[in-house]
């Protein structure tokens, strides 16, 4: 079925494409400048980045999503709002996660669930504050990791094939962190922990997929001496495209079911690996090679 398409020209209609990514990460690279210039409230910011509290109990009871909808329910009956994070620690242990409370509305929490399931509060409670300070710190690491990431990733793609297809596979993949930040926005995604996972994830993905249709371009080049370097572009898109969906659509099957059967926690990490993945496979197919077409204005390098 894909081969009734392959007059389709990616090099050609990448304009087109531009302005689609264009659109697509103006959400994310607006939001993330403006947050880095000191405006607040643009992306959701959960505990592990601000600062915040988290309860641990210990119940009586095994821990499930049944549990845990019910907590949430306790703890927003108890302050009127509700918190970041509920999931099972261990399979008797409970742990809460909340933007920073009074000692009031701490004490309304434990309560309630005190109440609820019986808890030895001397043994089986403990409440942590978490400073802004702890966010700050894993923020710092998160951007060094990602940097460092994307410049050892650079180094390898320019050494494998060449400096220019380096910098357009260095391209998609901050395109695919940017579209993903979009999302975050957009969707208020709690900012937390997962955004570190499910990021450095995606870059290893899109990577991947990219590094396949730079490899049959370098294939290509030696097979096709008569063509220019768009055409060869094309062409390798196009050997590769099976792969490309079918590897996208088996692991978006996983992440989907995630999505649906997993607890809130799962389905924060989820949804973003379920946009990265179909972005990741996007950038690769209609970015990365197309842009170092560009770099390389349509000249094959023999």
């Amino acid at each position: 079925m894909i081969d009734k398409f392959r007059g389709f020209s990616f090099t050609k209609h990448f304009k087109l494409f531009g302005i689609l990514s264009l659109l697509l990460i103006s959400v994310g690279l607006v939001s993330l400048i403006l947050t880095l210039c000191g405006v607040q409230g643009l992306f959701n910011f959960d505990i592990d980045f601000v600062g915040g509290t988290t309860f641990e109990f210990q119940l009586p009871v095994n821990v499930d999503k049944t549990v845990t909808d019910r907590a949430a329910e306790l703890y927003q009956g108890a302050i009127g709002k509700a918190p970041s994070a509920v999931t099972s620690s261990g399979q008797n242990g409970l742990r809460i996660k909340a933007l920073e409370l009074t000692d009031e509305e701490v004490e309304s929490v434990r309560n309630a669930i005190a109440e609820e399931y019986e808890v030895n509060i001397e043994q089986g409670y403990q409440v942590e504050r978490v400073s802004a300070s702890v966010g700050k710190d894993l923020s710092r690491a998160a951007f060094t990791a990602s940097l460092v990431a994307v410049l050892l990733i650079l180094v390898y793609i320019a050494f494998r094939f060449e400096f220019r297809s380096g910098v357009a596979a260095v391209c998609a993949l901050v395109h695919d962190l940017l579209v993903m930040l979009s999302f975050y926005v957009i969707f208020r995604i709690p900012f937390n922990i997962n955004f570190i996972a499910a990021a450095l994830t995606i870059l290893g993905y899109s990577i991947n997929a990219t590094i396949v249709v730079f490899d049959r371009i370098r294939e290509n080049r030696k097979i096709m001496r008569t063509g220019n370097f768009a055409e060869i572009v094309d062409t390798s898109i196009w050997d590769t495209m099976t792969r490309s969906v079918n590897t996208t659509v088996t692991t978006l099957i996983v992440m989907v079911l995630l999505l649906i059967m997993g607890v809130s926690s799962i389905r924060n990490f989820a949804l973003p690996i379920c946009i990265g993945i179909v972005c990741g496979c996007y950038s690769s197919v209609c970015i990365s090679g197309p842009l170092w077409n560009k770099f390389n204005h349509g000249r094959v390098k023999r």
